[in-house]
């Protein structure tokens, strides 16, 4: 009797049925990784932008003077972070307080971020986030 090599149907079933599994378990993982090291990004430019507010302060005595060049780009419109990956605006910008908030762009990845969602930063140094995590994304 001759003996045939290679492999069956069936062990070949078992290994793609394994590395589905393995994929399935993996590939969710990696994007999490991905997604908490990408909102750095955001971290990184809340964190110059309301630095450059500090320096209008100090400067001018408010955060909103018209000679703040960061104040008059926010005022209506938005900063975009150095990646691409968060948009940056001031949803409230007065002569003495402002909240600053990083939002992801859509299309991008994190905007499947529902852990952190939009990251919040205040004058007072009040960090947040509007997904279930809330402040531990920071």
């Amino acid at each position: 009797m001759k003996k045939h090599k290679g492999f069956t149907l069936i062990e070949l079933m078992i290994v793609v049925a394994i590395i589905g599994i393995i994929a399935g378990i993996a590939y969710p993982s990696y994007m999490e990784s991905v997604r908490k090291s990408n909102r750095a990004d955001a971290k990184a430019t809340l964190n110059d932008v309301a630095q450059r507010l500090q320096r209008c302060f100090t400067t001018y005595n408010a955060y909103n003077h018209a000679s703040c060049g960061v104040a008059t780009t926010l005022d209506g419109g938005s900063i975009s972070s150095g990646e691409g990956l968060y948009s940056i605006s001031a949803t409230s910008l007065t002569a003495t307080a402002f909240t600053l908030t990083a939002a992801p762009v859509v299309g991008k990845s994190q905007a499947a971020d529902s852990k952190c969602g939009s990251l919040t930063l205040t004058n007072t140094g009040i960090r947040n986030a509007s997904g279930s995590y809330g402040a531990d994304c920071w």
